[in-house]
């Protein structure tokens, strides 16, 4: 089993990345804000989860454990694969999900593509009383932003910069992004990147 891969980015597209490790390219699946924040030639450390199938052994990559927690929890839910439970963590953070499963709120898992109203309420009965929520994420409504904020910062982290240094740049970006681009990961990390720029990311924490 691979559980985690720290090396050099060769190439990133989508929702993948490439990472060379002891000379050899490992194909990790991550979230399209993991692949976004990663720059080739760049060190990036990822918690993985191996997929084995008769055809085929997949990786999925995550920046947080708690990340990659939700997602084999997911993946246990019937009707569930690893690219659903993917798509899942691309859209909604580790407490976003677990607010969701905590509140029975379906709904949530819905407006996820590939993810059915039959599934989605499986997802909330599979799951109840394996996830807590932080007080901050009483309610999914209540934390879209914050969902946000929390997958920009996991995706920097995971890069290698410090937590302290990783949220005041998320933070100061928030306080200048218009509302959609705060709504956005994709966005908002584009923006809090730049705010770090090269400099900071040469000498950043590891």
């Amino acid at each position: 089993m691979i559980s985690s891969l720290r090396g050099r980015v060769l190439t990133t597209a989508g929702s993948s990345v490439v990472i060379e490790v002891g000379g050899v390219g490992f194909h990790v699946n991550t979230t399209p804000a993991l692949a976004l924040a990663s720059r080739d030639g760049n060190e990036l450390a990822v918690h993985t989860s191996l997929i084995v199938r008769e055809d085929a052994l997949t990786l999925f990559g995550f920046a947080t454990r708690a990340e990659l927690e939700v997602f084999e929890l997911l993946i246990g839910v019937t009707g569930v694969g690893p690219k659903s439970a993917l798509g899942v963590l691309s859209a909604l953070s580790p407490d976003q999900v677990a607010a969701a499963v905590q509140g029975d709120d379906d709904a949530v898992f819905r407006r996820v593509s590939g993810i059915g109203p039959k599934t989605a309420k499986l997802i909330t009965v599979s799951l109840a009383g394996k996830l807590v929520a932080s007080d901050s994420s009483a309610t999914p409504s209540a934390v879209v932003v914050g969902g946000v904020a929390e997958s920009v910062l996991a995706a920097l982290t995971g890069l290698g910069w410090s937590e302290r240094v990783a949220a005041e740049a998320v933070e100061e970006t928030m306080g200048t992004a218009s509302e959609s681009e705060a709504a956005s990961v994709p966005a908002l990390l584009r923006l809090t990147l730049s705010r770090l720029g090269p400099a900071q990311q040469a000498g950043r924490s590891r």
